[in-house]
């Protein structure tokens, strides 16, 4: 049988086996098209491409999703590397599937300039996706796990570089999102890559015990079976040794062998209801001597991924400490597929029942974050996304959860922004503790307040861990001491114009002030100060940019004052605008702007009427028009356009760069650019030797004057020796 076929059939039991209601035709038409559409494209492992989108369906089916999920893991690779359009999806497959390999395609598209802004942008687009539909992560991470599972073929550099970012975003996110099983098998995975001589050290010790572990294991398996069913409490009871990562992280975190490697063994009970759940707990307990504090039990309080277990560890008769996890059946399941377990759908619409508040934390880290920039986002999700947590009571027996590390100052504005500005103490089960206190799991935290408290103190942002915290702490800086901050803030401003000899006249004129707060979203200067007082912005920055608005003046003026050149620079006539530009005696006419010099607002313009696209607008000083041949039939087709209004237009054009290659100066680029809110379409390096680097970048800008601010901010840029336009 051809093993493509045989593949889908395999997929086709695993279907059947878990979602006995799914239309097979619908399945088997899919598997079609996107084998059709793939053709002949291969593997690098020499087998046809669609064995991946066929091995990502079958996890997905694994896991539980529903039949529109199946049929868009089938053709999550299409949109990206066949000639299907979503289009094409929508009408074959319906708006539900279409959109969901849309949303896997958007995941995989994105260009990056440094290895934190990848991360960052990798990671926010993800959550954006959460956001908006969570089969479009689960897809994507099925999409990952095959691929790690197939690593072996791909070159030893891209395994690393892979098996880092699997690491480090892609098995955290499943953490996240309850999803056990995959997490293990994605660390597993990575980290053979990322240390395969360590893991081999690892695999070889373990292969030498397997015959006493798997003897350990059937003894004590047997011995609580028996116990149980005499009981007549219904269990499934195995054992397993820890996963690989597991134990790596013990080894080399710890700098101990394998054989120092306690708590090695795992057992797992299943049974059928909570009130097993605790009656097992008791026979475990009485069966082995329990280790003191190692008691768990996230059924009562259950992990923010939903996760519900009790976890007790124990020592065994030959003296070996080992872990038992009971929980019953439909727990197991959201423990092994997390959110997936219980993302259900409704029936004949296909629409989502309302489990959006599961999600919850994902909107919430969004909306706090949306004014951040790459770092600060970056830590906040490092913080509240990827570190353990700590859950700790209030008196009233409310459980808090916070980051691990957090202190009784995160606990308080955790609670409510008063709570934290009043606070004046804090008692931790029953005894006075410093600000400092590390939180445990399980403490009981009381906040002392008062209505005569002076606020927070600056040194609370060094002990706090939670970016909630820290965000309240800053807001009431900058509420509170406004006049202290506005005194501060100009005297630092002005302080900083001397040192760059700038003249108080000259950096406060209205038309520098304007531009200022215009660029800045401030509404007045004493906010500017008060921004500059209490440390949002730095004065620095801020007479930078005043530096290059005068320069930009200056410029502006000497312009002015020349005189025109040719009638080809008189002011175009009267039309109505396409595209913020009129064209001479035409309305309406269809305008480009030529991509070989990419006009912007402010650039003398010329038009040229081409055969079938309208008008194209070129610049004056474009080669294409000071080199056309004069004397040619095509003089006449050369015509007078100029600027409209262009306010609610951004125009695309490029700067290109020569640079010093050295680390970290793409992302300086990219940050003068950030602080003007100059759009980055597309960033490009060319290595042209001896450690210079040709960039090209792609921008949006309204006008000139922003394109010249921009391109002296890349100059100011250490490294970079020149900075143009692209050339017509």
């Amino acid at each position: 049988m051809d093993a493509v076929l045989e593949q889908y059939y395999h997929l086709e039991s695993i279907i059947l086996e878990n979602h006995p209601g799914v239309d097979m035709s619908r399945i088997r038409a899919t598997f079609d098209f996107a084998r059709n559409a793939h053709g002949t494209q291969m593997r690098k492992d020499g087998t046809e491409f669609i064995t991946h989108p066929l091995a990502a369906a079958e996890i997905v089916a694994e896991i539980g999703l529903d039949e529109d999920s199946i049929c868009a893991a089938l053709l999550h690779d299409c949109i990206e590397d066949t000639d299907v359009t979503f289009e094409d999806i929508k009408k074959k497959f319906g708006q539900d599937v279409a959109d969901i390999v849309d949303g896997v395609t958007k995941l995989s598209r994105v260009t990056y300039t440094s290895k934190e802004e990848e991360q960052m942008e990798n990671l926010r687009k993800m959550l954006i996706a959460m956001a908006k539909d969570i089969r479009v992560i689960l897809i994507k991470i099925a999409d990952r796990l095959h691929n790690m599972r197939t690593m072996e073929y791909v070159a030893a550099e891209k395994q690393r570089e892979k098996a880092l970012e699997t690491m480090e975003m892609y098995a955290p996110i499943a953490h996240r999102l309850g999803m056990q099983k995959v997490k293990w098998e994605l660390e597993d995975l990575s980290i053979k890559y990322l240390d395969p001589i360590g893991c081999k050290e690892i695999t070889d010790g373990l292969k030498l015990r397997h015959v006493e572990d798997e003897s350990f294991f059937q003894r004590v398996q047997t011995k609580i079976t028996e116990r149980l069913s005499a009981h007549g409490i219904e269990c499934a009871v195995n054992g397993r040794i820890k996963h690989l990562y597991s134990i790596y992280r013990k080894m080399y975190g710890e700098n101990k062998v394998l054989s120092e490697v306690l708590d090695l063994y795992a057992f797992r009970v299943i049974v059928n209801d909570i009130v097993d759940c605790y009656n097992v707990l008791g026979y475990i307990h009485e069966m082995y001597r329990p280790i003191p504090g190692a008691f768990k039990d996230y059924i009562g309080n259950p992990k923010p991924n939903m996760y519900q277990s009790l976890h007790t560890t124990v020592i065994g008769n030959e003296g070996l400490p080992f872990e038992v996890q009971i929980r019953t059946w439909e727990m197991h399941q959201t423990a092994e597929y997390g959110i997936a377990a219980h993302w259900k759908y409704k029936e004949g619409k296909g629409g989502k029942v309302a489990d959006e508040e599961k999600f919850a934390w994902v909107r919430r880290l969004l909306e706090s974050q949306q004014d951040s920039d790459a770092q600060d986002f970056l830590h906040a999700l490092k913080v509240d996304m990827f570190a353990d947590e700590v859950f700790v009571f209030t008196p009233n027996g409310d459980v808090v959860n916070l980051p691990a590390g957090s202190t009784p100052i995160d606990f308080a504005y955790n609670i409510h922004s008063e709570v934290g500005n009043r606070m004046t103490g804090a008692i931790v089960n029953g005894r006075i503790v410093p600000y400092n206190h590390i939180l445990k799991n399980g403490d009981i935290v009381k906040i002392h307040t008062s209505n005569a408290a002076k606020g927070p103190s600056r040194d609370w942002l060094d002990i706090i861990r939670s970016s909630e915290a820290r965000n309240k702490i800053r807001q009431w800086f900058k509420k509170e001491k406004r006049e202290e901050n506005v005194i501060h803030g100009k005297l630092s401003f002005e302080a900083e114009l001397r040192h760059e000899n700038i003249s108080l006249t000259d950096a406060l004129s209205e038309e520098v002030v304007t531009k200022l707060l215009l660029r800045t979203s401030f509404h007045s200067l004493d906010d500017l100060y008060a921004a500059i007082g209490y440390g949002g912005v730095s004065a620095k920055k801020i007479v930078n940019r005043v530096k290059d608005f005068i320069k930009t003046a200056e410029k502006t003026k000497k312009k002015e004052a020349l005189p025109a050149q040719n009638p080809e620079k008189k002011e175009a006539p009267k039309s109505k605008p396409v595209l913020g530009v009129t064209v001479e005696g035409l309305d309406n006419c269809l305008v480009k702007f030529a991509k070989c010099c990419s006009p912007v607002p402010g650039d003398p313009v010329i038009g040229f009427i081409t055969k079938g696209f309208g008008v194209s607008v070129h610049r004056q000083d474009c080669v294409n028009y000071v080199k056309y041949d004069k004397s040619s039939e095509d003089v006449g087709r050369w015509i007078r356009v100029g600027w409209a209004n262009t306010d609610e237009h951004n125009y695309m054009t490029s700067i290109q760069a020569l640079i010093r290659d050295r680390k970290g100066i793409v992302v300086d680029i990219a940050s003068v650019l950030n602080t003007l809110n100059v759009r980055i379409s597309s960033f490009n390096t060319r290595d042209i030797g001896d450690g210079k680097v040709f960039v090209t970048i792609d921008v949006g800008v309204k006008d000139r004057d922003e394109l010249v601010l921009a391109m002296a901010k890349i100059m100011s840029v250490p490294g970079v020796m020149d900075v143009r336009r692209a050339d017509g």
